[in-house]
């Protein structure tokens, strides 16, 4: 009988030593602490392993119990999340992890034709953010240098720092970028493929934003360059800090670099700017023409030409409705300069008599 005791009891203290230990290895595990990551950033999309990898990129150790946490309750959502430390420990935390998803919002546009310059510019003042950690963001994940970044809309955390909020745009656009490369293309485009896409899209982008002569334009593009034509684009002047200053005869002849198309043949070294989804579609797909040349109308679209010919004959006409043009305004501006002078005159003009006027008859007047 004692024997027998005996025996139960030390199960009883083996079975007690093996639960303080499990309760040990628990509340070890709870209260690890993790390297302290980004607070604020996207999840792009709704499954464990992919949280998972997104906290690890933002700095935090994961363990496996910490996987198996997260799937316990309710597996996140896809979205951009803020977090705060629990000093509850790590069980709570993951276990309540899809409770910290954000909702202070905001929506930012990226125009298209826009530089990196311009876009980290304007971000940085809507974001309130340092202009220069964007740009570096920007410059550390760029594969063309410029134009990596869709134009478009987009949202943003508010308290989402630099580097989170360029790596949310570049991931936002290379989603957009997959389904047009699936949607145009049956064969996967090399880099440098897809490289010409952008630079050519980045060309109609600063000539039209005309989504019926996107690919008209994108015609002419490679209809000369499969002629050995050069480009002879304005367009392709209007780079960096020139990206929207006129293009000028005087401009055309001092510039020296590859962008000036007047001078040197086949396509800019880079993209010029931003561009949007339409934009890359007719640059993956032109119309089938033999256009080679356009030039603006009065109505402020463009006439095609497959010669130059015509193409001299477009340029006339667009010339003479010019000067037709400001022969009208000038001759409105000397009209309202007359007017200006009458009304100045008029009222320089004192009225002696006030409004009521006597004729006077100056035979009967007398000296």
């Amino acid at each position: 009988m004692i024997k027998s005791l005996e025996k139960h009891y030390k199960r009883l203290i083996i079975l007690i030593e093996i639960i303080l230990f499990i309760v040990l290895i628990v509340l070890a595990y709870n209260f690890t602490p993790s390297k302290k990551g980004t607070h604020t950033f996207y999840l792009p999309l709704s499954d464990i392993n992919t949280t998972i990898s997104t906290l690890q990129k933002n700095g935090y150790e994961m363990t496996a119990i910490d996987k198996w946490i997260l799937g316990l309750k309710k597996i996140p959502d896809e979205g951009w999340y803020s977090i705060k430390p629990n000093k509850y420990g790590r069980i709570p935390f993951f276990y309540t992890f899809y409770k910290q998803k954000t909702d202070a919002l905001m929506d930012v546009v990226v125009f298209a034709g826009e530089t990196k310059d311009e876009v980290c510019g304007r971000l940085a003042n809507d974001t309130k953010t340092d202009k220069q950690k964007l740009l570096n963001a920007y410059n550390d994940m760029t594969r063309f240098t410029e134009a990596d970044i869709i134009a478009g809309r987009y949202t943003l955390a508010r308290k989402a720092n630099e580097k989170t909020a360029i790596h949310y745009l570049f991931m936002t656009s290379e989603k957009t970028l997959e389904g047009f490369k699936k949607e145009y293309f049956i064969k996967p485009l090399s880099e440098s493929e897809l490289k010409v896409i952008y630079i050519v899209a980045s060309i109609i982008q600063k000539e039209s934003n005309s989504l019926k002569e996107m690919p008209l334009i994108s015609s002419v593009i490679y209809n000369r360059l499969e002629k050995n034509m050069r480009l002879q684009m304005d367009s392709t002047l209007n780079y960096g800090e020139y990206s929207h200053v006129i293009v000028t005869p005087e401009r055309i002849k001092g510039d020296t670099s590859a962008f000036n198309t007047y001078k040197h043949k086949g396509l800019p070294p880079q993209p010029l700017g931003s561009v949007t989804l339409d934009a890359l579609k007719a640059a993956a797909k032109p119309s089938p023409t033999e256009f080679l040349y356009f030039m603006l109308n009065e109505k402020g679209s463009h006439d095609f030409s497959a010669n130059y010919t015509e193409h001299i004959a477009n340029i006339k006409i667009f010339r003479a409705y010019l000067d037709e043009k400001k022969m009208k305004e000038e001759q409105k501006q000397e009209i309202q300069k007359q007017e200006d002078t009458n009304k100045t005159i008029n009222i320089l003009t004192p009225s002696f008599l006030g409004d009521t006027a006597i004729e006077i008859d100056w035979q009967k007047v007398k000296l």
